[in-house]
């Protein structure tokens, strides 16, 4: 991290998650093990199903080693479940690294947001003071490309951004679901778990 001198930084932050999501470390020392674990939880008493259960598994590393990439530390996949269905969610928790010499206010990132917002997409851009500091929350409704009969589907990410203190980095919580009918009880839920967040020395 780039330490701005005013104070010493967390050593390490603290999510809570509901019961039924999956931890998947994102460090390549870790992530295989990570993903392995999660698909042998899957298929746990299915041995008829080896060509899925590969699939899956790469799909997964895949996924780990793009967000890997991209500052992530670590992935969070929901495994709830809803009757018979799973509820699909993730959380894929990001440092973002800026290169300011100062921490960049909330609200001057929350205006740049703002004015960046793909008008394809409906984007809600706020400011929210959570246990672990003032972060930038943004909500966006994507519809993703499919087959023209069906028009693609929705999406649903939250986004927090939250200064990580005596630093210049943020640190971002993606939050998304397919979900688009409960959209609005899924976000409940991400601002619910972004509100646990808290640093730890």
């Amino acid at each position: 991290m780039t330490r701005t001198g005013k104070s010493a930084p967390p050593a390490d932050y603290h999510l809570l998650l509901p019961e039924g999501w999956f931890r998947i470390l994102l460090d390549p020392e870790q992530r295989d093990r990570s993903v392995d674990a999660l698909v042998e939880r899957q298929f746990h008493g299915i041995d008829n199903a080896p060509h899925l259960k590969d699939e899956l598994r790469a799909d997964l590393r895949r996924r780990a080693a793009e967000a890997h990439r991209g500052g992530g530390i670590e992935l969070y996949l929901s495994l709830q479940e809803a009757g018979p269905f799973t509820v699909p969610a993730s959380l894929l928790v990001s440092l973002a690294p800026l290169r300011h010499a100062e921490p960049l206010p909330p609200k001057a990132l929350a205006r740049a947001f703002a004015q960046d917002a793909d008008p394809a997409e409906a984007t809600e851009v706020g400011i929210e003071e959570l246990a672990a500091g003032t972060a930038v929350r943004v909500r966006r409704t994507t519809r993703q490309p499919g087959e023209e009969k069906d028009g693609g589907h929705v999406s649903v990410s939250v986004e927090y951004h939250v200064p990580v203190p005596g630093t210049t980095e943020f640190l971002l919580l993606t939050f998304s679901t397919p979900l688009e009918p409960i959209a609005d009880a899924m976000a409940g839920l991400f601002d619910a778990i972004a509100s646990s967040l808290t640093w730890t020395e």
